[in-house]
């Protein structure tokens, strides 16, 4: 697989700093060149005894992916109407049309609203050996994060979504799906109307331990000028 030359060179440690969940696309579609070159990557993944159990169903403008995105539009929007009213978007600071909290919601808003219009969505799978063996996400999660950051290095972006669950039949009965596989994540994508960039996570010193649980590891600190997120659990939870 060759590298496609580009104006911007994004290293690895780079990427894996900087790849944002992109929920927002332009209108324009993935070429057959990205999208090779996304799915090569994500096929470069490692898996259990490399049996490489995944498989990736790309939905584009064919006529079973017409289906399967309306499908999936109408369960992404009432997840994210359950969330807006569990979550409280609408209320204190999400009011405010100028707070992260209430860009955040518009954003989401924009993404269920538009996800038919969606260039591109993997439906994520993995053949499922033993029921309720937890084990099967480390056959098919590492492929889905190679996808992510092979889509940044082509200038595409996306998120890795799980609400799909609530059509999860459907789904399979649409796209002709085996009973045993299972769909392990959603994953839009296209070129971003907005852009990627340094993602905000917790200190890495409240999430790395040494010798025993919560035990200090006075070495493990964040590079200079690095920003945090105040979402999350809180120390110790």
């Amino acid at each position: 697989m060759t590298e496609r030359a580009s104006d911007e060179e994004v290293g690895l440690l780079e990427g894996l700093a900087t790849t944002r969940a992109i929920r927002r696309y332009r209108e324009q579609p993935v070429s057959d060149e990205d999208l090779a070159a996304v799915l090569w990557a994500a096929t470069r993944a490692p898996s259990g005894s490399n049996r490489q159990p995944f498989r990736f169903v790309v939905l584009r403008d064919g006529p079973g992916a017409v289906e399967a995105k309306s499908i999936l539009g109408r369960s992404f929007r009432a997840a994210w109407a359950e969330k807006v009213e569990a979550d409280g978007y609408r209320q204190g600071s999400g009011g405010a049309g100028s707070s992260p909290k209430a860009r955040m919601a518009e954003s989401m808003q924009q993404f269920v609203d538009r996800f038919e219009r969606t260039p591109v969505v993997v439906l994520a799978c993995v053949g499922r050996r033993r029921a309720g063996d937890l084990s099967e996400g480390a056959s098919v999660y590492p492929a889905c994060q190679n996808l992510l950051l092979a889509a940044r290095a082509r200038g595409l972006g996306g998120v890795m979504t799980m609400w799909h669950r609530a059509v999860d039949a459907e789904l399979h009965q649409v796209l002709a799906i085996p009973d045993d596989v299972v769909i392990a994540a959603t994953i839009p994508l296209g070129h971003p109307e907005g852009g990627h960039g340094p993602v905000r996570r917790r200190p890495v010193g409240e999430l790395v331990y040494e010798d025993r649980w919560e035990g200090p590891a006075p070495w493990a600190l964040d590079p200079p000028g690095t920003r945090f997120t105040s979402a999350g659990p809180p120390k110790g939870g």
